[in-house]
């Protein structure tokens, strides 16, 4: 069986947990099957794996347009594939006019939901209506889904009621615990003067709206004096966010020690230095269908403080591998917290929690990192995709021969 895999993010150019799952999906599955990876951006020279560029016409439009444009070129390559497979809304178009095309199965994988991050038009402008189009036409017409949680899995149903609950399947996202793993070495922390014996805390991730950067930062202004922070926060999506976020980290850099942004995205072996000398992750996401950097925290050996919402509660365990934050959210799409300052209040408590008790902290992440090498493994998130694929194909060989 050869599957096409249509992805915006393949390695080296990967930036968020999307591109980390296809790159990890893709090795195993390369252990069972033929894949083929069709991705955007500059060529690269891994086998199978083939770069379509911008299309020339196109390069002075919209950036969303430009995806599309994109997305047909890729679609055209498809022929001869038994089943299409794609991620995220840049792609999701190219898998949905590929099947068209050439009469082959599309199953796409839900990351994230257009209708569920509204700030994006800040981002994208009338590109955001192109993305959402896309987007929708993509899921009501796809074979299959595949949601990264139950979580997400709820919000696709609510998202797009036209989808039939029989097509859409949860298969977690994964972790390699080989690759990451506590790492005793501080060069790194030292090139950023960071202390690795301080009680500290740690955020990974986009400066954007889902991320809810904004309300840990202020809820930092309630932490005991000698914890520090280390904010591995980069590639913003808009300058509005990103001045927010840097007059907050200006305004505590002048009222306490030990505020550290580190804006460059830092390679695996590095951040992994910085994971392991800290004493918990924080998540203080408001919209997350999953989140592999809760994963990748854990394998360090740390315990997570994390919202509770979409997928998170369904890798961070209440008390055992860490906090959840439970709170209302508005319904609109936004996510935001309905008392955003009780939001703010809670978070500050369970992280003053967790690292006024160091040795409790310890405790709860050898307990992470054990459920995370039990749970998530990407060789049995490949044998479940595998199963998914069989019974997308049994189905629409059904269909088709009807």
């Amino acid at each position: 069986m050869r599957v096409d895999l249509l992805t915006k993010e393949y390695p080296p150019a990967v930036y968020g947990g999307a591109g980390v799952h296809v790159a990890e999906l893709t090795r195993v599955l390369r252990e069972h099957i033929e894949v083929q990876v069709r991705c955007f951006g500059d060529p690269r020279d891994e086998a199978d794996v083939t770069a379509y560029a911008t299309p020339a016409e196109l390069g002075e439009a919209n950036a969303a347009l430009q995806n599309l444009g994109t997305d047909l070129e890729i679609a055209a390559d498809c022929g001869g594939a038994d089943l299409l497979h794609s991620h995220t809304w840049y792609a999701n178009f190219a898998g949905h006019t590929a099947s068209l095309l050439h009469g082959v199965p599309h199953v796409l994988s839900a990351h994230s939901l257009e209708p569920l991050r509204p700030w994006k038009a800040e981002q994208l402008g009338g590109g955001y209506r192109l993305s959402s189009f896309a987007e929708k036409t993509a899921y009501e017409g796809a074979a299959g889904i595949i949601a990264v949680s139950a979580g997400m899995r709820d919000d696709i149903l609510r998202a797009y009621p036209a989808v039939d609950p029989e097509k859409v399947h949860v298969v977690h996202n994964g972790i390699d615990v080989s690759a990451w793993q506590p790492n005793e070495a501080t060069d790194t922390l030292e090139r950023f003067g960071i202390d690795p014996d301080a009680p500290t805390i740690v955020f990974v991730g986009r400066i954007t709206r889902q991320k809810g950067l904004p309300y840990f930062l202020r809820a930092v202004r309630r932490l005991p004096e000698d914890v520090q922070v280390v904010l591995c926060a980069g590639a913003p999506d808009t300058p509005e966010i990103a001045a927010e976020v840097d007059g907050l980290v200006a305004e505590l850099q002048q009222t306490r020690e030990g505020v550290h942004l580190i804006s460059e995205m830092l390679p695996r072996d590095q951040l992994t230095q910085i994971l392991t000398h800290a004493t918990t992750f924080v998540c203080p996401s408001i919209y997350e269908p999953l989140g592999i950097v809760n994963l990748e925290a854990m394998a360090c050996g740390i315990p997570v403080v994390a919202s509770a919402t979409g997928g998170i509660p369904e890798v961070v365990v209440d008390g055992e591998t860490g906090y959840l934050i439970r709170f209302d959210q508005l319904t609109d799409g936004t996510g935001t917290p309905t008392d955003p300052e009780r939001f703010i209040a809670d978070m500050a408590d369970a992280l003053t929690r967790m690292v006024s008790d160091r040795e409790r902290a310890a405790e709860i992440g050898r307990a992470s990192r054990e459920r995370a090498a039990e749970h998530f493994s990407w060789e049995s998130i490949a044998e479940r995709t595998l199963e998914v694929y069989a019974t997308v194909i049994r189905q629409w060989e059904q269909r088709e021969g009807a």
